[in-house]
């Protein structure tokens, strides 16, 4: 196997796992996707997939970062969390990994239950909080989701045409 073949399905493998990586909050999820981009478009000497296509690239990917922080603090301000309730939801999201996709989606709603709960002792406060707080995050994956297919898709179409 030659030297551009193995930088191709590196730049493959970080395309997977850069669309993996906008469920799962561990891994950077559409940086990833636009580094695999980047270093497949390296390794054609850019003559495939030129600038303009790779500043839009980059520019989705920036967005998709502010779509990742502004979902979530949005979803969780319309119902008026505190900051206890934006922290346990950072928390419960990293402590989720440790219980797999399920936990993914669980982790982020009992973190903010229970910073909601710390913060004002009411429990149906709190359950809007983790409910808001989780719609917000549902939210900003399935644009992250949207935004990785269609970056793949403008790639393709600058890679083929």
């Amino acid at each position: 196997m030659d030297l551009d073949t193995f930088y191709y399905i590196l730049a493959g493998v970080l395309v997977v796992i850069g669309i993996v990586g906008t469920v799962l909050p561990a891994l950077p999820g559409l940086p990833l996707v636009f580094a695999g981009m980047l270093l497949a478009s390296w390794v054609s000497g850019f003559e495939k997939v030129g600038g303009v296509a790779l500043v839009v690239l980059g520019l989705l990917t920036v967005l998709s970062m502010g779509i990742d922080f502004a979902a979530t603090a949005m979803g969780a301000k319309r119902v008026g969390a505190s900051k206890l309730a934006i922290i346990g939801s950072v928390i419960g999201t990293f402590a989720g990994l440790a219980f797999g996709l399920v936990g993914v989606f669980v982790g982020p709603f009992v973190g903010a239950l229970v910073g909601e709960l710390i913060h004002t002792r009411q429990l149906s406060q709190a359950t809007k909080v983790g409910v808001g707080t989780w719609i917000g995050i549902v939210v900003g994956t399935v644009l992250k989701f949207g935004l990785a297919f269609a970056m793949v898709g403008l790639f393709a179409l600058a890679w083929f045409f």
